[in-house]
């Protein structure tokens, strides 16, 4: 497994992004429960959000992304993928 930290970077949109919000929050949910979300959630500044993957790769994490309901909507400017390794978290596990 490979673990991704997705930084989004809001459109100036706000009121088509905060239509389409509780179908991207439902969808975020949805991916949590299934265990390839460890965590998501906007900037202070509502400017943009930090997502965190657990995928079995980018393919992988770029399938998740494109099913998200922001993208339809178009509310998304810039999307920052880095690869990441975490060393300490508790809701880390040893492999």
């Amino acid at each position: 497994m490979a673990r991704f930290a997705v930084q989004l970077v809001f459109t100036s949109d706000t009121e088509r992004r905060l239509a389409v919000r509780p179908a991207h929050r439902d969808y975020l949910t949805t991916l949590a429960e299934k265990g390839s979300l460890l965590a998501a959630g906007p900037w202070a500044d509502d400017t943009g959000a930090l997502l965190v993957y657990d995928v079995a790769d980018e393919a992988e994490l770029r399938r998740l992304l494109d099913n998200d309901p922001y993208w339809p909507a178009e509310v998304v400017a810039e999307v920052i993928i880095t690869e990441w390794t975490p060393l300490i978290g508790s809701w880390l596990t040893t492999d």
